[in-house]
């Protein structure tokens, strides 16, 4: 035995040896790797520096036309193979049609084919530059600022190596990827340039409110072009509301009615003579080198008086450089809106960035038509700044270029500003990038729901920068989510004809304040408002709130 054991000594030294050897080789490899890597982002950050500064592309691209490609929209469910990076590739031109746009000064509509004057004059809807900036003051003082965030190091790739390919909201994430608000304070963000809802109600052409809504939907990505941090995945069940009838003329509702995959309910009525109503499912897959955030779900905005009613879905947010460089966000796709009334639409375009393309950064186009399919408006802009229009006067075909294919020049009259982004409040690098309305959003209130985002605690203390106990707490709410889960299941029973958990789970939740409906317009199952929130608030009686926190 004793010569057995130093035998099984000896081999065990030369192995451990051996092992030794394979581990040091490894550790060598990994760092000659990381440095690999951080080489390669510094040539790609000079590169880019270098082809932003060439001689031969414009600073400036001429405002007296503008070049938009516009898609046939995709179905929702349609997806891009999960190896193609669409942004770092060249635009196929072949496949898009081109709108050029030659901006006309002070032109009259002379020998046009129009029913009407096309006189781009102050008295037309679309604009009049004093109502760009909203009316009404709130009788609340609202708070300004927030704690700034803390510097907390994190070793990113020891968390993300092993989600590769999986659904984002599946993986349980430190509050360090997060920002101090909720995805119900994320969509009630939307709602930030209302005022442009508010003038939309009074245009009496259906074209020029289209341009309107136009813009109001590109305005929603105004606020994502810095937040590259992920909103808290709200419990099921958990609410936000936004009572903000005095100053901004709206109250607001959302409610998580699905936590798998993760689907909120969103409605919003307006005193000035709107509503809105979406539910969003996010989906979401951690692709390797960037995150593909795919809102799922239709957008819903009618009009009271005209009953001008629109639909449309959001495009796709890309987050770049998740292992090595600095992060940043990118929208692309396609969105297209419809007034099922008057059945005009507006087609936008998204482009995504690309280090080749000689266009400008986040640059959205579109063209408003109508139910003949005649273009009456096109739009240009960036989804982080601004968005104008140009009334159009005369369309054409141009020549055919070498590859046979054909553009279409509208000539328009003098842009218009649609929209213009709100700047950043002072000291926003260090507040997570909020907006004005977002620093509101999270501000303690009375009377609210006991569900409210506001009272979740592990949110409340990773804004006031205590994120050690915020990632204690957190695991305490999610596991008593998933203890709720699991007797919801047990309630559903073996014999239940659910053929999956995830629609156990639904048959077995239902949601407080919204239930499904068919949507006539798009033939889907959707939540709807029911009602009965705002009575129970003026009531304070809550006792049919679940205990989620």
């Amino acid at each position: 035995m004793i010569n057995a054991c130093r035998d099984f000594l000896e081999l065990a030294e030369i192995h451990s040896r051996k092992w030794q050897r394979a581990l040091q080789y490894e550790q060598e490899q990994r760092v000659h790797l990381e440095e690999t890597i951080e080489q390669l982002a510094k040539q790609h950050n000079s590169l880019e520096r270098a082809f932003r500064s060439a001689p031969g592309r414009p600073a400036n691209p001429s405002k007296s036309f503008i070049e938009g490609s516009l898609l046939t929209p995709k179905g929702e469910d349609s997806e891009e193979d999960e190896d193609t990076e669409y942004f770092d590739a060249m635009e196929d031109s072949t496949s898009f049609i081109t709108v050029i746009t030659e901006a006309k000064e002070d032109r009259k509509a002379e020998g046009s084919t129009g029913t009407s004057s096309v006189d781009w004059s102050s008295a037309d809807n679309v604009l009049d530059g004093a109502s760009l900036v909203p009316k009404g003051s709130s009788k609340v003082k609202r708070r300004v600022r927030i704690p700034n965030k803390p510097n907390y190091s994190l070793n990113l790739w020891s968390i993300m190596k092993n989600c590769i390919g999986r659904e984002l909201s599946r993986i349980p994430m430190p509050v360090n990827f997060n920002e101090p608000l909720s995805m119900l304070q994320r969509l009630t963000e939307d709602l930030e340039y209302h005022h442009l809802l508010d003038k939309a109600v009074h245009c009496t052409s259906s074209v020029e409110q289209m341009c309107l809504v136009a813009a109001f939907s590109v305005s929603s990505y105004s606020t994502t072009v810095h937040r590259i941090a992920k909103p808290f995945n709200p419990m099921l069940g958990e609410t936000f509301e936004l009572d903000r009838l005095d100053d901004m003329g709206l109250r607001s509702l959302c409610e998580q009615v699905s936590h798998h995959p993760p689907s909120a309910a969103h409605y919003v009525f307006s005193k000035h003579g709107w509503s809105l109503w979406q539910e969003i499912t996010i989906s979401s897959k951690f692709r390797g080198k960037y995150i593909s955030i795919m809102p799922l779900g239709a957008i819903h905005l009618e009009f009271q008086a005209s009953g001008n009613h629109y639909v449309w879905r959001k495009s796709t947010s890309t987050v770049h450089n998740i292992i090595v460089g600095k992060l940043w966000i990118d929208q692309s796709g396609d969105i297209e809106i419809v007034n099922h009334k008057t059945n005009d639409r507006c087609q936008l375009k998204f482009l995504p960035y690309s280090y080749f393309s000689k266009e400008a950064a986040r640059k959205v186009t579109g063209v408003v038509s109508d139910s003949q399919g005649k273009a009456h408006y096109v739009l240009s802009g960036s989804w982080d700044e601004q968005m104008e229009c140009s009334k159009v006067v005369h369309s054409s075909p141009s020549s055919p270029s070498s590859d046979g294919k054909q553009k279409t020049v509208y000539q328009t009259l003098s842009a218009k500003l649609l929209w213009k982004k709100y700047p950043l409040p002072e000291n926003a690098e260090n507040m997570y990038y909020f907006s004005e309305l977002a620093l509101t959003l999270n501000e303690h209130e009375e009377g609210v729901a006991p569900t409210d985002s506001r009272l979740r605690p592990d949110q409340r203390l990773m804004e006031k920068g205590r994120w050690d106990e915020a990632n204690t707490e957190k695991q305490r709410l999610e596991e008593k989510q998933r203890l709720s889960r699991r007797r919801r299941l047990e309630a559903c029973g073996p014999g239940s004809s659910c053929s999956s958990e995830e629609e156990k789970e639904a048959d077995a939740y239902t949601p407080l304040w919204f239930e499904k409906r068919l949507d006539p317009l798009t033939g889907e199952m959707a939540c709807v408002y029911k009602g009965g929130y705002w009575e129970a608030k003026e009531k304070q009686d809550w006792h049919m709130c679940p205990n989620i926190f």
